[in-house]
């Protein structure tokens, strides 16, 4: 099992994610290895503390998008609902400041094979880039990160991706490998 030891980065699929423990009747095809692995990464951030957002917000208003405050049914409700809570407790949430350039970030890093990075999900990597440790940016079904995964690496930044088997698959069947 996956742990951040000391402060992570989530990208909001692992909240998502979480979210289908409660509805056992889901056309989903996330296997429920996944969602209890996405359950219990936010279930220890809500009870330890450990998460790093940007200064700015936008993390968190990705959240609100896909998630809001009603803080349920699932455990991903309940963590945004934790982050709207703790966001300003620094011994719980460290806030990283970034700066947006247009489509990106000055702290997205630059390597060649980043170039096609989504746009929507550069700021968790600038976020990452930016903190002095670098801190893991957790993912949980998005295969295109699958594709970055040794550039990211090679710049330094660490993607635990709580669905491995998952993420390879639908990596391979997008992409005809």
């Amino acid at each position: 099992m996956i742990r951040c030891l000391t402060k992570c980065i989530v990208d909001t699929n692992v909240a998502v994610v979480a979210n289908l423990a409660t509805k056992p009747e889901s056309l989903s095809d996330v296997p429920d290895a996944c969602v209890g692995a996405c359950v219990h990464q936010l279930e220890a951030i809500i009870t330890k503390g450990g998460l790093v957002l940007d200064a700015m917000g936008e993390i968190f208003q990705e959240y609100l998008e896909n998630l809001g405050l009603s803080g349920q049914p699932g455990v991903g409700y309940a963590f945004a609902k934790w982050v709207h809570d703790h966001q300003w407790d620094q011994n719980k949430v460290d806030r990283i400041e970034i700066t947006k350039n247009s489509h990106s970030y000055d702290q997205f890093p630059d390597h060649k094979d980043l170039a096609l990075f989504d746009a929507a999900d550069r700021k968790f990597i600038a976020v990452s880039n930016a903190h002095p440790k670098k801190p893991p940016v957790l993912q949980a079904t998005d295969s295109k990160w699958w594709g970055f995964r040794e550039a990211l690496a090679e710049v330094g930044i660490t993607v635990h991706f709580l669905c491995p088997d998952y993420v390879k698959d639908k990596y391979t069947e997008k992409m005809g490998a």
